[in-house]
């Protein structure tokens, strides 16, 4: 079993080697500077096998050989200090196997290591009609503790198997909202579906509305039957949602794009790996927005990778205008190596850069007009928060009617702001997030969602066009950041 694991350790680490090896010869470098590069690597090698043995032999107890195969990939991935460079152990790859195939266990959420200190759980997003996106959980949040354990020590996989399990069961997340917000949350586990596509027109509008959730191999078709379906019903303008999306395959990103840009780059990566390098396009046979319809993007800092190739590519193209807060700023692309057994490497194989050339990695989409949805409380009005959540008294009132009606709801959110002085909009929000935990997910929530109102009041701007003609594309941006930057230096 010893020699088996340090014949794969020595086989995988020869693996990755040989890809920046490949890497690395694919480049126009000095002959002389490669076999440099290659005798080191090889030495490396040489003595990473050296201390496998060492140890193996001399350690004052018996080591399991896996646990040496395993923590020497994971030290490997993490020397990079790439977050998305890492060694998936076989519960990581099963995991990753269940998310992309579209169904599996849990509470719905999308969740992240923070990188701030303490190293929360960060919800990275709710997964649409999840337990975790019923129960009111926001993009943001930090997950503190899970049936009482505290996440700040956890790795990211210790989190993701506990908060899996069998469907039907419970369990408890002590959230962190903001700077002072802290409330249990107790969430059914079930079975999770990813859906990539909800679609319909606003109410009393002419306005379609697509929120495209994940960017799977079905994302450009079922947009496809949204835009069909808004052309049936006359559409005269168009919002797309990405708040939230995680992300996706870059190819559905770019057949998203395809559908309202005639000709030109979409996205291009660049990568040390030629054949990894490459320039997706647009063709004008694939084109099916019409040119006279409005069109706006919301995103949100949830918004990530395969969100910000279309958002990007048509706010560079001047196509749509965008409206919420600045995007996430995932601008590589990852690869995915299966190794010996049922474990493998994900690691970061090139960036994107968007039609003006511009990568937007760690730095994200700014919008062309930023609205927040979230609350901004005073530190009175979190006590009060807080008060009415322990209460428990939302509970209560939707247990007494859990069909409440629309003006039932303003009603009694009317009657909760005599006693908790908060706005009442968030107080009918709190309570029909309530009343949906037991239903379908809304299309959307006009009467609390901000950014959606603005959207459409852009949309039926008769100047559309103009504002989004005179927006910035991101290389413009970002000289611009460039600049004030060299100003404040020299200061």
């Amino acid at each position: 079993m010893k020699n088996l694991y340090r014949r794969r350790l020595t086989n995988c680490i020869s693996i990755v080697i040989t890809v920046f090896l490949i890497i690395f010869t694919s480049q126009c470098f000095a002959e002389s500077s490669e076999k440099e590069s290659k005798i080191s690597s090889y030495q490396y090698l040489k003595k990473l096998n050296q201390v496998y043995d060492f140890v193996q032999q001399n350690y004052v107890d018996e080591v399991d050989p896996k646990i040496l195969y395993e923590g020497a990939l994971k030290g490997m991935m993490e020397a990079l200090g790439d977050p998305y460079t890492v060694y998936l152990d076989d519960s990581s790859m099963r995991d990753l196997t269940d998310t992309t195939t579209g169904s599996f266990g849990g509470v719905g959420l999308s969740i992240s290591k923070s990188t701030e200190s303490p190293a929360y759980i960060e919800v990275a997003s709710p997964i649409e009609d999840g337990p975790g996106m019923k129960a009111g959980i926001q993009t943001g949040d930090k997950i503190t503790a899970v049936n009482g354990t505290p996440t700040d020590e956890m790795t990211l996989d210790e989190a993701v198997n506990l908060l899996r399990g069998e469907i039907g069961t419970s369990v408890t997340i002590s959230i962190l909202r903001g700077a002072n917000m802290k409330f249990d949350v107790t969430l059914v586990r079930a079975l999770i579906e990813v859906p990539t596509v909800k679609y319909g027109m606003i109410e009393g509008t002419s306005t379609g509305y697509a929120r495209l959730i994940q960017f799977t191999p079905d994302t450009p078709l079922r947009l496809q039957d949204a835009i069909n379906e808004f052309e049936k019903k006359n559409y005269t303008g168009l919002i797309i949602d990405l708040r939230d999306n995680p992300g996706g395959l870059i190819t559905s990103a770019v057949d998203v794009v395809d559908k309202f840009v005639d000709a030109g780059p979409v996205v291009s990566t660049k990568s040390r790996v030629l054949f990894e390098s490459r320039q997706y396009n647009a063709s004008k046979t694939k084109t099916t927005v019409r040119k006279d319809i409005p069109v706006v993007i919301l995103i949100n800092r949830g918004s990530a990778s395969a969100s910000e190739i279309v958002s990007g590519a048509l706010k560079d193209y001047h196509i749509a205008y965008l409206v919420g807060e600045r995007t996430y700023g995932k601008g590589s692309v990852q690869q995915v190596v299966s190794l010996f057994e049922d474990d493998g490497i994900k690691f970061t194989m090139a960036k994107y850069y968007t039609p003006s050339d511009t990568n937007i990695d760690k730095i994200g989409i700014p919008p062309d007009l930023e609205i927040k949805n979230l609350e901004t409380f005073t530190p009175e009005q979190e006590e009060i928060y807080m008060k009415l959540i322990n209460s428990k008294v939302i509970d209560a009132l939707v247990e007494k009617n859990p069909k409440m009606s629309e003006s039932t709801i303003a009603g009694e959110a009317k009657k909760l702001a005599k006693e908790y002085q908060l706005d009442e909009r968030l107080l009918r929000r709190l309570i029909r997030v309530q009343v949906q935990r037991s239903q379908p997910s809304p299309l959307y929530d006009l009467d609390y969602d901000l950014q959606l109102q603005e959207a459409l009041k852009i949309i039926a701007d008769k100047n559309f066009f103009n504002l989004v003609q005179n927006a910035k594309t991101l290389k413009e941006l970002q000289e611009e950041a460039e600049k004030e930057s060299e100003l404040v230096v020299s200061k």
